[in-house]
Formats: structure tokens, sequence, C-alpha cells
């Protein structure tokens, strides 16, 4: 049985509980987590992604955590001790994984609030690993290594793939279920892909993707509908998270759109590239900042290769990270990268140039960074570009479902009138 060390009143991850604990992951992208977790337990971590997507888990986080907070840490607060609470009964032992940023957006402090809850829930035995580059907290029983830190990669690189390829055929699916039940089989490729214990090539992830994107170009389609584009921006848990945005991207495609929600490979390049900017307008390591640059520029020339394929395939590939960067030039300062930043503006700008002017605005309530960069620019962005639709929803404990889905309606509305018109 692992001992409990503490390490200044932290509890620590060791290596014996490497061997004995479970690690829960909580959902936040669902179709880029499942790769991470692959990732994981191929490099002998046992992992286990919590899909439990019944919004009444919120309830579960309020018992234990301050109710001025954030939904994002309401809704995993709640899904990590509802399933610790389920696990109780059988004495299974697990560990808690969270990510930390260390910026100005209040999710640097989630890990205290979730130790605080376990306190408070009475689980103080179980331990909490922080998941981050900058190391703000070491255990000894789980390390970034450089094999891990690739397969995390080649992961969201794959997320990314397979969001994109299915929010373009799904709409247009002859057969209903036919794009899910592709997106199955994807993932037992991955799974295999994964379990691979010497480190992958790029070339090995290239094969693969190219695999991914044929499976997806030949399924049947009907592309004679013409539907409108509808783009999902915002803060990244509630952009992503079916659990915390009430399964916005399925609300939509009942609605008889498309969605488009753009990468999240995006949003780990700004914050390197955030980085690199800090350090050369206020200083610092100057070999950190090489090492940040040539990193987002290895990714971009990864993705770079990917988007060949998807444009070759007849999808639409997406934006460069450097393109993406020059749109907000006259809008937003790039120095704005509390939060998602002036990422956020770019991405409704890309949208809107790109054929998906309907964009839906999704925030935490009280969310100081989108409602400067997301909500606090769409006046700016309804100046420059009339043509756009965008709808700002907040999310929080206490909002109504109801209200949400009636202006996301008004805004599908306006779309369809708007798709008429030209």
């Amino acid at each position: 049985m692992a001992e409990l060390i503490y390490e200044n009143g932290r509890l620590l991850f060791t290596a014996e509980m490497r061997r004995e604990y479970t690690i829960l992951v909580p959902q936040m992208a669902p179709y880029h987590f499942d790769f991470v977790v692959d990732a994981f337990t191929s490099e002998g971590y046992r992992a286990e992604l919590l899909k439990t997507t019944d919004y009444d888990l919120i309830h579960e986080g309020m018992k234990y955590a301050h109710n001025d907070i954030c939904v994002p840490a309401m809704l995993v607060i709640g899904q990590f001790i509802d399933a610790i609470k389920k696990r109780a009964l059988t004495a299974e032992k697990v560990a808690l994984i969270i990510t930390q940023t260390g910026g100005g957006c209040r999710a640097s402090n989630y890990i205290a609030l979730l130790r605080k809850a376990l306190v408070k829930a009475g689980f103080p035995h179980v331990p909490v690993i922080s998941l981050n580059a900058g190391g703000l907290e070491k255990n000894p029983g789980f390390r970034l290594t450089p094999r891990l830190l690739h397969k995390v990669h080649d992961a969201m690189m794959f997320g990314d793939l397979v969001m994109t390829l299915i929010n373009q055929v799904r709409p247009y699916e002859t057969s209903q279920g036919a794009t899910n039940a592709v997106h199955e089989q994807v993932k037992v490729w991955l799974e295999q892909y994964f379990q691979h214990r010497r480190f992958l090539t790029w070339r090995r992830h290239h094969r693969m993707s190219k695999r991914i994107v044929k499976a997806f170009a030949d399924m049947p389609v009907d592309r004679t509908i013409d539907k409108p584009k509808v783009g999902i921006v915002g803060e990244i848990y509630v952009k992503y998270s079916p659990l915390g945005n009430n399964h916005l991207e399925a609300t939509l495609e009942a609605e008889g759109c498309e969605v488009v929600t753009p990468p999240l490979y995006d949003f780990f390049l700004y914050s390197f590239d955030s980085r690199a900017h800090d350090i050369r307008r206020y200083g610092g390591p100057r070999l950190e900042k090489i090492v940040l640059t040539w990193l987002v520029g290895y990714v971009e020339w990864r993705r770079g290769k990917v988007r060949s394929l998807l444009k070759r395939a007849g999808f639409a590939p997406g934006i460069a990270y450097k393109d993406l960067k020059h749109l907000v030039d006259g809008f937003i300062d790039v120095g704005t990268h509390s939060g998602e930043g002036w990422l956020l503006t770019a991405e409704m700008i890309d949208l809107i140039r790109h054929g998906a002017p309907n964009i839906v605005c999704t925030q935490p309530f009280g969310c100081l960074p989108n409602h400067i960069a997301g909500k606090g620019m769409i006046k700016k962005l309804k100046k420059y570009y009339p043509e756009s639709n965008i709808v700002a929803i907040d999310f929080d404990t206490s909002a109504s479902k109801i209200n949400q889905l009636n202006r996301i309606n008004l805004m599908v509305s306006n779309a369809f009138r708007n798709q008429e018109k030209k």
C-alpha cells in the first residue's frame, strides 16, 4: 500500500501510487481527450476519462466550492467528487489530474479550490496532480517525459483533425449515424497507434492522418442542401465541453446548421507564443524564447502537412497560426493574452472571413478575459463586418437553459434568413 507523503502540506502523487492508483481525467474536449488518455495509458499510467454529462453535477460542485467561482470549476469539481463517491464503495484508489496554466485566468486557482473541496467532502487522502509545462508543482509519480509529451502532441493533432472532419461530414451524411460509426473506428485505430512504447515519428502520424481523412472522405454525403455555418468560440472549457455548454454542438446540428469549431491546438500555440512575446517585450531568458519560437514553428510545420491532406480531400483545411495572428491587427493588441485573449477575437474574424459569420461566443458568467476579447469586441467586429451575426451566451450555476436556447435559436433564425438573401 502506497504511503501518503506530504510536501509543504500538499499530498504528493508518488511512484508507488502510479502502480496502484487510477488517475481520473475530467472531460473537456471529447474529440481530443480520448486520445490523450490513450497516450497516458500507453506510458504505464492507469488513466480513466470521466464521461458523465449530467449538468446536475454542478450541484455537487456547488456543495464544496464557493458559488462565486466560474462554472467550469463547479463542473470539474462536481464531476470529480461524483466519481470519487461512486468509487468509495469499491475502495478503488484514485488520483485526480487537472491543468494549471499559471496565467491571469481564474483557472490557475482551480487546483487549490479542488483540494479544499476534497477536504470538505471528506476525501483529503486523494492526491491531485497538476498538469503544467512550467514546473509549478512536481510529483514523483508523474513525469512529463519527452515521449509522453510527443504522444500528447499527436493526440491533440488527431483530436483537431477528427473534430474538423466530423463537423464537415455529419451534417450532410446520407445514412444517419454513419459519421459516428467511422469516429468509433478511428478511436480503435488510434488506441492501437498509441500502444507503441517507442518514440512515434511524424511519418507514422502522417500515415495515420491520411488514413483518417480517407475514411471520412469516402463517406457518402449529400451537399445539395446549403446549410448555414455556425462557429463556436469562447472560454476553452465551455467552448469544447458538451457538459459545459449544454451540448451546444448537438443543438446547432439539430437546428440544421454546420458547426465550425476552431482547433484546440491553436490555444496551446497561443500560450507558447504569448510567453515568447512577453520575453521579447519585457525581457527574460533568451534561450526560452528561442525554444518556444522553434516549438511553434515545428508544430505549424506538422499541422501544415495535415492541412494539405484536408485540402486535397476536398475539406476546408483551416488557417495557419501566423495568419490567424495577423487578423487582429487594428482590433486588439497581441499582448492581450489573459485567458483566451486576442486568440478569441482572431477566431471570430477568421470565421466571418471564411463563410461562418454566425457565431456563438460562449463564456462563463463574469469571465473578465472573455468580456474584453469576446463580448467587448462584438461591436467593433459588426462595424467592420456588417454581415456578422454574433450572440454571446453566458453559462452560470443559475443560468436558465431556456433563455440560452431562445437566444441561440434567434441567432440561428437570423442565419437562415441571411442565407436566403444571398
